[in-house]
């Protein structure tokens, strides 16, 4: 199973010097892979209004500051760019990475986020299925001319091209988003509390997965099934709130397995409390996995 690591998003403030010490540390670790949160804004309830670092941009010095793990939105809201620029960044971090990215996508649906920097909430997964369309044919290298209700593009093409097809991981459990995405995209993942961070949960929503591809034409294992999982590392520091049961750091090795025999082919670790401390202890917690 591959084991990737989510950097900080808003647990606390993480500035840049100890965003790129938690990657190196992941890196030298042995992790997998490393992803970043796309989000601009959380508000509301008893906690302050906080928002992480841009996704992109961090993503981009990621690229430069590492040299063997995988990159990648933990997902890419499709509502925040044009089509295009997406396929263009996403172009431009796969080359910058050396071909390590890979790009996770899905629908956006923090409504506050969207209302306060002013992105059209309604209509979303109609939205997102235009968007994913041209992404793909323009990530294929395709000229793509569209015409749809929220998206148009007039022959548009990526230059510089991209130096292959970049993966596509659709981050979503809704039924009609796996029907649009499901016959393009090289992996799904699924969010913690999606399945109750528990490994008989994950193995239901696999099998709503399976049937979602048999129905969309594809062989599910030509699928890549990735589930984060919430994991505490020491006492944990509770800015990771959640309803869902966090995994002990102590049980986390055979949590692992046990959900790699469930039919995930890799997990996403989401420590509390997420520091280069936790990382490299949830790093030796699982380093007979490697």
């Amino acid at each position: 199973m591959r084991v990737g690591i989510q950097l900080p998003e808003v647990e606390r403030e993480v500035r840049w010097p100890e965003v790129a010490a938690i990657a190196r540390a992941a890196e030298e670790s042995g992790f997998e892979s490393i992803w970043v949160g796309d989000h601009l804004l959380y508000r509301g309830g008893d906690r302050p209004e906080r928002g992480p670092w841009d996704a992109w941009t961090q993503l981009a010095a990621l690229a430069v500051l590492t040299t063997r793990v995988r990159l990648g939105p933990l997902v890419a809201a499709t509502a925040f760019h044009a089509p295009g620029v997406i396929a263009r960044m996403a172009t431009s971090i796969d080359d910058i990475s050396g071909g390590r990215f890979t790009l996770g996508l899905g629908a956006g649906w923090n409504e506050t986020e969207f209302r306060a920097f002013g992105f059209p909430f309604d209509h979303t997964v109609s939205r997102f299925a235009e968007s994913i369309e041209i992404v793909r044919r323009l990530l294929a290298s395709e000229h793509v001319t569209f015409d749809g209700e929220f998206h148009s593009v007039v022959d548009a093409v990526v230059l510089p091209p991209p130096r292959r097809a970049v993966p596509i991981m659709l981050g979503s459990n809704g039924a009609r988003m796996l029907g649009i995405a499901l016959p393009h995209v090289a992996a799904w993942n699924t969010w913690f509390s999606s399945y109750g961070n528990t490994v008989e949960g994950f193995a239901n929503l696999r099998e709503d997965v399976d049937a979602a591809c048999a129905k969309a034409g594809r062989d599910p294992a030509e699928l890549i099934h990735s589930a984060c999982v919430l994991v505490e590392v020491g006492r944990g520091s509770g800015a990771r709130p959640s309803d869902v049961p966090a995994v002990a750091i102590k049980d986390l090795a055979s949590h692992l397995r046990l959900l790699g025999e469930a039919g995930a082919d890799e997990a996403i670790l989401v420590l509390d409390p997420i520091d280069e401390r936790s990382t490299r202890h949830a790093a030796n917690a699982i380093v007979d996995l490697k």
